[in-house]
């Protein structure tokens, strides 16, 4: 854990209008509607995930003033409507917010010493955006990652697009693991040796906090099942038992055409959109399980309620695209980023915190950690010119590679003959060299980074600069 720190006040950002959140169905703003910003308080509970007993000092988000125990709510906006926000800090360490995979301004990212302040114990700051993309994305700090994240702050964010097409029910699942012993009391977030490889994995895995948690959902309906991958260490492999789901977005984007679920990867910071159709009887269930590895288990269950509503996958039209500019590939500059390996460095103590190690490096530049010093950008890009990332795997691990504020096309790939739909995230597998496409048309210094936090944290960091 971090030490309590002093008191600072800074300026907050500029406030502005919006603003909708919701659990379940939630609630949206109404246009023209000038709300008070929505208060998101980073603060400690108590909650019961493990089997034999409370965890104490949970770190979640609440809204409003009252204290909150539970999972962080799933935040819910509108697609071109601004949305506001104030963080209030009731944690003993700073924190800010990063808004994953949602293409916004700068000055929003939450990437202490970059974008923005630390926010410190007592102080808030105001966010405000307008999202310009429809699909599910997700929340969490940039600051002493690993033991924020690993302790509960995580949350999802859905998007909403009016002119979706209709469905019966809607699951939001919010995926983690927990490193937990005893009693559920927390245990050392990492192992060296395990985040020099592919990362250390939780010992109590949970979707919406619980374990193998079962939702009731329309027999014979179709359900919009949205899926956030928040973890810090773990990849997954979905597949779905007693039922048929189609997939009908990546990481916020819709596919140009739905495709059966039969396994799909999905690494942390990943997103996945299904139209799940229920069986036919009451009471029947159908199960998405993680069939990665030896072991398969279950993430969680759908059971069927009421008369069959007997929908037809085969009805659910495509999603309207986002507006993600496509890449001019006859002008496009290129840019080779390698993965790799490093013992040369020691990783430089912060105050949003630092591992001690430096493992991993982007272009044999290991990241310093979150620090004042300048740090030169990786490339500069200029506003609006098209470029191609190729990006190379020189690792024996996969490694999720997330860029923020930008959008990219994977265009080629010696690893996957499907090339999935604009993303934020790519789970670049071993040895793997692929292309991604861009343009650069948002303003700012963009990190682009591993989301095993372990490895993020120990060097493989670093930004891209638009301008």
């Amino acid at each position: 854990m971090m030490p309590m720190f002093s008191r600072r006040r800074f300026l907050t950002s500029s406030a502005a209008l919006g603003g909708a959140f919701a659990l379940g169905a939630g609630v949206a703003a109404r246009a023209g509607a000038a709300p008070d910003p929505q208060i998101l308080a980073a603060q400690f509970a108590e909650a019961r995930i493990a089997a034999d007993g409370v965890t104490q000092r949970v770190m979640t988000y609440g809204l409003g003033e009252a204290a909150h125990a539970g999972m962080p709510p799933v935040l819910r906006m509108r697609k071109g409507e601004r949305y506001r926000a104030r963080l209030v800090n009731r944690l003993d360490e700073p924190t800010t917010v990063h808004w994953h995979g949602l293409r916004i301004d700068n000055a929003m990212d939450g990437v202490p010493e970059m974008t923005q302040p630390y926010v410190y114990p007592g102080d808030r700051f105001d966010y405000t955006f307008t999202p310009p993309d429809a699909g599910t994305f997700w929340y969490h700090p940039h600051c002493n990652t690993l033991t924020q994240m690993g302790r509960g702050l995580t949350g999802v964010i859905v998007v909403e697009n009016p002119d979706d097409p209709a469905f019966n029910a809607e699951v939001v699942l919010n995926l983690r693991d927990w490193r937990l012993g005893a009693g559920g009391g927390f245990i050392d977030p990492f192992k060296p040796r395990d985040a020099a490889r592919g990362g250390t994995y939780g010992t109590v895995r949970t979707a919406n906090w619980q374990r193998e948690p079962a939702y009731d959902v329309p027999a014979g309906g179709i359900v919009r099942v949205r899926i956030a991958a928040t973890d810090v260490t773990r990849i997954y492999t979905l597949g779905l038992e007693g039922a048929a789901a189609a997939v009908i977005a990546l990481d916020g984007n819709p596919v140009e055409a739905p495709f059966p679920l039969d396994r799909l990867d999905v690494g942390p910071g990943q997103r996945v959109d299904l139209a799940l159709r229920m069986p036919e009887s009451e009471g029947a269930c159908a199960t998405l399980g993680n069939f990665r590895g030896s072991a398969p288990w279950t993430i969680a269950r759908f059971r069927a309620v009421g008369a069959s509503l007997k929908r037809d996958l085969r009805d659910v039209a495509p999603l309207a695209a986002n507006p993600v500019a496509e890449a001019d590939l006859s002008t496009a500059t290129r840019i080779a980023i390698d993965l790799t390996a490093t013992a040369e460095h020691r990783a430089t103590p912060s105050i949003c915190g630092s591992l001690g190690y430096t493992f991993w490096a982007i272009n044999k530049v290991p990241w310093p950690g979150d620090t004042a010093d300048p740090v030169a950008p990786l490339e500069e890009l200029k506003l609006g010119r098209s470029y191609v990332l190729d990006v190379a795997n020189r690792t024996p691990h996969a490694h999720p590679i997330h860029l923020h504020g930008l959008s990219f096309r994977i265009i080629a790939s010696n690893k996957r003959s499907f090339l999935p739909p604009p993303t934020d995230t790519i789970l670049l597998l071993p040895d793997e060299q692929a292309q991604l496409a861009l343009v650069a048309d948002n303003p700012g210094d963009w990190v682009i980074h591993c989301h095993i936090i372990e490895h993020q944290k120990t060097g493989m960091t670093a930004y891209l600069r638009v301008a």
